[in-house]
């Protein structure tokens, strides 16, 4: 009985998810343009850029450090937990599932140190 819920979790979770990060950003957009429409009710006039800008924020400049810092996280997490495993024929997979959060995280942090670097250049 258990083994058919933990198969149903993993089906049912990942959709729960998806369908909450889609109804939010279904919410922003719904939000972003009533906040439009009020604005030219009031008579106030909006410039393409800013309705550009309303529609795109822009990223934060540190969002790949960031991002590169969690995927490291969860690499240092995941070493920890095959460090204090009692079991040691699970050691080596979860060192092997550690190598994958590892190189995505190095990658951001190369991606954030290039364009750190290319940002500064250009000041």
């Amino acid at each position: 009985m258990v083994e058919e819920l933990i198969g149903l979790a993993a089906v049912v979770g990942p959709v729960i998810l998806l369908g909450i990060y889609f109804w939010l950003r279904y919410r922003s957009r719904q939000d972003m343009q009533e906040t439009i429409r009020l604005a030219l009710d009031k008579g106030h006039e909006l410039s393409p850029e800013l309705v550009d800008r309303l529609g795109h924020p822009k990223a934060s400049k540190n969002r790949d450090l960031r991002l590169g810092v969690i995927w490291l996280g969860l690499a240092v997490a995941l070493a920890l937990c095959a460090l204090f495993v009692p079991e040691p024929e699970a050691r080596p997979g979860l060192l092997m599932a550690m190598a994958f959060p590892a190189c995505i995280g190095a990658a951001y942090m190369i991606i954030w140190r290039f364009a750190g670097t290319e940002e500064s250049s250009d000041s």
